[in-house]
């Protein structure tokens, strides 16, 4: 699945730019100018683009990045001050309509997800990071919660993921008392997973993403599924859980597939079934 523009000028214009490369499915945030700060037309197109690629079989790894100078900085507050005096467009209304189903598509669906942080990644965009597997940080890039900052509570999953990187204490000091986190102190807390040089990290995503698209997606699936399930079962139901998942995998050509290469001293070749 590529986005053909319409006209030259559409792909510029557009709010999110989606691009399938090899079975990896690239996701730009593309407000620029606004440093990717999230709009209803950015909202609603993320959702949508989301849902599209985790139920597309030809998607087998997902990147969510930012163009220009940040990745997201969160809401857009200049489209937030409009709506405050409209009853009908509330902070809670884009809470359940748009950052839930963005988490919940970004944390749930059957395939890895990447985050390239090319720039600052605040409040709601932050949350975003903290969602996908694995975050891929540019030397200049850094984190702030930024919710308390304005006088508001957190959202987008900040309350669930922050604590289980960093733990309960350091995740109120961070929400709290927001700051932001350079990438080599967010590297040290295990916000991030690797810092690289600005002009690498391009490449340094794609290799990530590549070797991941051609691995065992229903596996690496599955393995999501459990860590999230395990957060909130006690020890004899993750253990059930798991054994399900393991059914699941252990059935499939793909698990096959890694055997007989194996045995036969080869690399296996992965179909995500």
């Amino acid at each position: 699945m590529t986005q053909t523009p319409d006209s030259p000028d559409s792909t510029a214009t557009a709010p999110l730019l989606v691009e399938v490369v090899d079975g990896v499915a690239w996701l730009r945030l593309n407000r620029p100018e606004a440093m990717n700060s999230l709009d209803n037309a950015l909202k609603d197109a993320l959702v949508a683009a989301l849902r599209q690629v985790a139920e597309d079989p030809a998607v087998r790894c997902v990147v969510l990045t930012g163009t220009g100078r940040a990745f997201c900085v969160g809401q857009d507050l200049k489209e937030h001050v409009r709506n405050l005096d409209d009853p009908s467009s509330t902070l809670a209304t884009t809470v359940t309509d748009h950052y839930n189903p963005i988490v919940l598509a970004l944390s749930t669906m059957n395939k890895p997800v990447v985050a390239a942080l090319n720039g600052v990644a605040a409040g709601a965009g932050m949350s975003f990071a903290l969602a996908c597997d694995f975050r891929l940080a540019a030397e200049q890039a850094g984190l702030n919660t930024s919710f308390a900052g304005i006088a508001l509570s957190c959202d987008s999953g900040a309350s669930w993921s922050l604590p289980r990187l960093v733990g309960p204490a350091r995740a109120k000091e961070l929400l709290m008392m927001p700051r932001t986190v350079s990438a080599q102190e967010a590297l040290a807390l295990g916000l991030v997973t690797k810092v690289v040089p600005a002009d690498e990290l391009e490449g340094a995503v794609t290799e990530l993403a590549r070797t991941l698209a051609d691995g065992p997606t229903l596996a690496y699936g599955s393995i999501r599924r459990a860590v999230a399930y395990s957060a909130s079962a006690d020890l004899a139901d993750a253990l059930a859980n798991e054994a399900e998942l393991m059914a699941l995998t252990g059935a499939s050509s793909d698990h096959r597939a890694a055997v007989d290469a194996f045995l036969a001293k080869e690399k296996p070749t992965y179909t995500g079934s």
